[in-house]
């Protein structure tokens, strides 16, 4: 796709952006990174505020970018230190809701006003004293923010309900995560990697994210009950690692349940393109789920639950289920592990969906007319 605008006029400056992180998500760095590389392939200079521990993971400066170390805290040094990086931008674009507040912390106060896109990936969630702070800080960056970019519809209209001036639909690519393509070797390394797992001549059920309570992985045990009486038992595995582990790991040992907790992985895409089903069972999903993606993308089957960004992700091409109905989900397991069939269909639809996402460099493309809108010289009447 061509962008609106990708190298400045003979004789000017170079379109200086900064784009500001938090550290805490992996998938709002991976975009950022996607995004730099994209930015400066196409003429704009990218400077990126992050802690130095997102340096190391995601290699910004490999993009040709410029890299600041910024703490991810709000504390007077980190804004004073993200309010000099951002002196001579021309935008700031922060992606995530600490990071979000951050920027409009550093550019309040200025003689010029510099142009705030802000990325909402997703909505944080807590309870009691704290909800009532997540849900200021949402005020204090909606109102703050020229252009908020939701990655769903969902979170789109909820940041117009939280006083947004400009919320629009702005979906991410999900950057170099899809399974590798098939090859004459892919089989042997798929048995090989089932034999590993446990899961030789039984179903392999994989199940992706942080061990927490919005996960849903207490309803993923109810409905393993129903499984351990198949013949045979399916295996489910559970990549991911979190406050939860101890407490499932003890469920899971008292009550004989067919699951097994891997821990955090580095082989998500073998491990999904080895399963027989891939399960998304959240109790909540604002955001683009990773794991909805990732399974379309590797045409694995998926029972999510039907929740959130997820139904507007995967449209036709998931069997949904109610968040937080272990025995659908169950049924709904049950009844594709004896329909080949219905699983067939489902990776049909998966290579369509999967079809009508962003790609990295229309997500690009994208981004960078909102940034030539906010940017252009206002015309003189």
């Amino acid at each position: 796709m061509t962008p609106v605008s990708s190298h400045p006029p003979h004789g000017q400056s170079p379109l200086r952006t900064v784009q500001v992180l938090g550290g805490g998500n992996a998938g709002s760095s991976a975009h950022v990174r996607s995004l730099a590389a994209g930015l400066v392939a196409r003429g704009v200079k990218v400077t990126v505020c992050a802690p130095v521990e997102a340096e190391c993971t995601y290699d910004f400066t490999g993009t040709g970018a410029d890299h600041v170390h910024v703490p991810r805290s709000s504390d007077p040094v980190s804004v004073a230190a993200l309010r000099a990086a951002c002196a001579d931008a021309d935008l700031v674009h922060a992606h995530g809701l600490h990071a979000s507040f951050r920027a409009a912390l550093a550019l309040s106060g200025r003689r010029v006003r510099t142009p705030l896109v802000v990325t909402w990936h997703d909505r944080a969630h807590a309870e009691g004293a704290r909800a009532h702070l997540l849900r200021a800080l949402e005020r204090r960056v909606m109102r703050a923010a020229t252009v908020v970019l939701g990655t769903t519809s969902q979170l789109v209209d909820g940041a117009r309900q939280t006083g947004a001036r400009d919320a629009r639909l702005g979906p991410v690519a999900l950057p170099g995560r899809t399974a590798r393509p098939a090859g004459p070797e892919d089989p042997d390394r798929l048995r090989k990697l089932r034999a590993e797992l446990g899961a030789v001549e039984r179903p392999l059920l994989v199940a992706v994210g942080s061990l927490e309570e919005h996960r849903g992985y207490d309803v993923l045990l109810d409905a393993a009950h129903v499984w351990r009486r198949l013949d045979p038992a399916p295996l489910v595995v559970v990549a991911g690692e979190g406050p939860l582990r101890g407490e499932l790991q003890r469920r899971i040992e008292r009550e004989a349940l067919p699951v097994l907790l891997a821990g955090r992985r580095d082989d998500v895409p073998d491990l999904l393109a080895a399963a027989d089903l891939a399960l998304l069972p959240a109790r909540r999903e604002t955001g683009r789920s990773v794991l909805a993606q990732e399974a379309l993308h590797a045409c694995v089957p998926l029972v999510a639950a039907d929740v959130g960004g997820i139904p507007e992700l995967v449209g036709d091409a998931a069997e949904l289920v109610p968040a937080g109905d272990a025995a659908a989900l169950a049924d709904s397991v049950v009844r594709l592990l004896a329909d080949p069939d219905g699983r067939d269909r489902l990776r049909d639809r998966g290579v369509r969906q999967a079809a009508t996402w962003p790609t990295e460099d229309e997500t690009v493309a994208q981004v960078l007319s909102v940034y030539d809108e906010l940017t252009q010289p206002t015309p003189l009447l």
